[in-house]
């Protein structure tokens, strides 16, 4: 976790990595989650990544040995804090130099492969206080407040008819779309996702409970279909059979 005044921008730091060479070539597997991440080879630091949002699970090859540090910014907050539109780089992945050079010359200038937990930690949180300190563009409180209503009903919820107050559904997609990268109704969807992934617990338990009607979805077809766009596998094949 970040230092505590940082946790209202960023969800957490991550760290992926080889204790040992792989000796076959790996596919990760991330699934949809509504963030976007800054991510970057600490053996390399000036590979440097950021992930924008994306409503399907996304796969990397990795080979080799790898130490890949990184950090998951809670939705809108990249582009708050690097002026930068999310729609641009929605579902994809670029090179992090070509829309923030900043960190990308403290992270190549500042990170080696020797580096502690502890030590990552508190470089990060030091230039990400003084970066929201210094160039934090101001809230739009009609989005956070949307972000907000969409989370608290687990992503179950009409838009158009509880938008926030002094806000069309045209500008509120506007707002999603630089912001977020995508449209409220896509964010929902992968919000709804995860909040079934946080409390299902095997394929059984959704037959018998039928908890994806709960969850807004149509069907379990339809339920098995977008868990399979947002995850890459079936159910089944995640929680067993």
């Amino acid at each position: 976790m970040p230092d505590l005044p940082l946790q209202e921008y960023i969800y957490c730091y991550w760290q992926l990595k080889t204790t040992r060479p792989l000796t076959a070539p790996f596919h990760y597997r991330v699934v949809a989650d509504g963030c976007m991440d800054i991510f970057f080879e600490l053996h390399d630091p000036r590979q440097s990544f950021v992930m924008g949002f994306s409503d399907a699970y996304t796969c990397f090859p990795l080979e080799g040995s790898f130490n890949y540090v990184g950090i998951r910014f809670l939705p809108g907050m990249f582009p708050r804090l690097f002026r930068l539109n999310a729609a641009e780089i929605s579902k994809q992945v670029i090179s992090l130099e070509d829309v923030a050079p900043a960190i990308t010359r403290f992270l190549r200038d500042c990170f080696h492969a020797e580096m502690s937990e502890q030590q990552l930690k508190s470089l990060l949180d030091g230039f990400l206080r003084d970066r929201i300190a210094q160039k934090m563009s101001p809230a739009d409180n009609r989005l956070l407040e949307a972000v907000d209503l969409i989370v608290r009903h687990s992503g179950i919820i009409s838009i158009e008819k509880e938008l926030p107050p002094g806000i069309s559904s045209r500008q509120l997609r506007r707002l999603f779309e630089f912001y977020i990268g995508d449209t409220p109704k896509a964010f929902s969807k992968v919000v709804r996702f995860q909040r079934i992934l946080q409390f299902t617990h095997s394929p059984e338990y959704i037959r018998r409970n039928r908890s994806y009607l709960g969850a807004g979805y149509y069907d379990q077809a339809h339920f098995i279909r977008e868990f399979k766009t947002l995850y890459g596998l079936t159910p089944a094949k995640v929680f067993g059979k």
